[in-house]
């Protein structure tokens, strides 16, 4: 009894600290005809960022298939930010998109990114999201 009991409790405690944010950021990748551009500028900045400033827990999703031509969005978790956190990571993650949709090679063939600061998704939202995976949590 003692066992089942401190299995019990063990599952529970794992449960109650695991994920925690409730909110997240949204970004999109869209393709004009040639596919999407690469994730690699904007998941490079939250991997400086994350180290630069120390962050532990910041989860990352990624919802594939979300078009023909590889369409897709990633989901940055905030609610381990400070204040202040959140907001220059804004400002720099909106400087990194706005960085890659300057370096495009055509703007009439090459896909684009999307970020709006202003829009949040709640938890909710992505449990029922399809093709959606855990790509970062540490």
């Amino acid at each position: 009894m003692k066992k089942i009991l401190l299995t019990i409790g063990l599952f529970s405690s794992v449960l109650f600290f695991a994920q925690k944010n409730e909110n997240y950021l949204q970004i999109g990748y869209h393709s004009m005809c040639c596919g999407t551009p690469s994730a690699d500028p904007v998941m490079n900045y939250v991997n400086q960022f994350k180290k630069k400033n120390k962050v532990k827990n910041l989860e990352v999703y990624r919802q594939n298939g979300l078009g023909r031509e590889g369409e897709f969005n990633i989901y940055i978790g905030t609610d381990g930010f400070s204040q202040k956190q959140k907001s220059k990571f804004i400002t720099g993650l909106k400087a990194a998109v706005d960085s890659q949709n300057r370096a495009r090679k055509s703007p009439n063939s090459d896909g684009t990114v999307s970020f709006d600061a202003t829009e949040l998704v709640k938890k909710a939202d992505l449990s029922n999201a399809r093709n959606l995976t855990l790509i970062n949590n540490k």
